[in-house]
């Protein structure tokens, strides 16, 4: 198999090395990833400038773009021929909930998923992840899986995993993606100028993390595993509009 692996924390990341390493052990991977860390990126794309490719003494390439912009460049220019799976992570903390609209991780895989390739997001819940190893496991496991039995079509995964040892963790649980509370306001400071200046708030709190959610799996030490979709209509309230825009 060949590989495309990226992320968003920059090709310099711990996560990355370990999921090339992993990889590197099913098949062919390229390594293609920000100069910089881009978490929040989302799924931008850069337009209004050219992008350039440089290869680190590791053999990584990394981009003065987004993490889609290095999937995109990758799999439609970089490689003579699209990847069979597109594996990005492993993230620097978890991605769930109403997180996976903002993050790199998930864009970096969500691009791969729009050019019709197979597609992993892996991400170790932890605001100070250590145990890369697990993490690194569980994504060459998903790799074997997919081996022996391929995805019948091109197939979105948003997988977390918690921050333990390999043998601590409970198992794996096929999950939908819970809530948070909107985020905190902006914050207003000043810089040593005394010009104004605003931070985006920190994340909302947990709102839902019921059972079958990504949120109480990594809580009971399962892996969460969730399929994602692109498609944003809002079926519920197709027939609700069109009666509105009538009226």
């Amino acid at each position: 198999m060949r590989f495309l692996i990226s992320n968003d924390d920059g090709y310099f990341a711990p996560g990355i090395a370990a999921l090339a390493m992993a990889l590197g052990e099913e098949g062919e991977a390229l390594v293609c990833a920000p100069e910089r860390d881009r978490s929040g990126a989302s799924n931008s794309l850069t337009l209004d400038r050219p992008l350039q490719v440089r290869t680190s003494p590791s053999g990584f390439h990394y981009v003065n773009g987004t993490p889609t912009d290095c999937v995109h460049l990758a799999a439609t220019g970089l490689m003579p021929t699209p990847p069979d799976m597109v594996v990005s992570g492993i993230n620097h903390g978890a991605n769930m909930g109403d997180d996976t609209i903002y993050s790199g991780t998930v864009a970096a895989a969500t691009e791969g998923f729009l050019l019709g390739i197979p597609s992993i997001a892996i991400s170790l819940a932890s605001r100070n992840p250590t145990h890369f190893e697990t993490a690194a496991r569980i994504a060459r496991e998903l790799v074997q899986r997919f081996k022996r039995e391929p995805f019948r079509g091109a197939v979105l995964l948003n997988v977390n995993v918690p921050d333990l040892p390999y043998e601590e963790l409970k198992g794996t649980l096929i999950t939908r993606l819970g809530r948070r509370h909107k985020s905190a306001s902006v914050i207003r400071s000043q810089n040593p100028r005394g010009d104004t200046i605003w931070w985006v708030g920190p994340i909302g709190d947990i709102a839902d993390a019921s059972e079958g959610t990504d949120f109480d799996a990594i809580e009971r030490g399962y892996v969460s595993i969730t399929p994602l979709s692109v498609d944003l209509t809002a079926y519920p309230q197709l027939e609700f509009v069109s009666e509105w825009i009538k009226s």
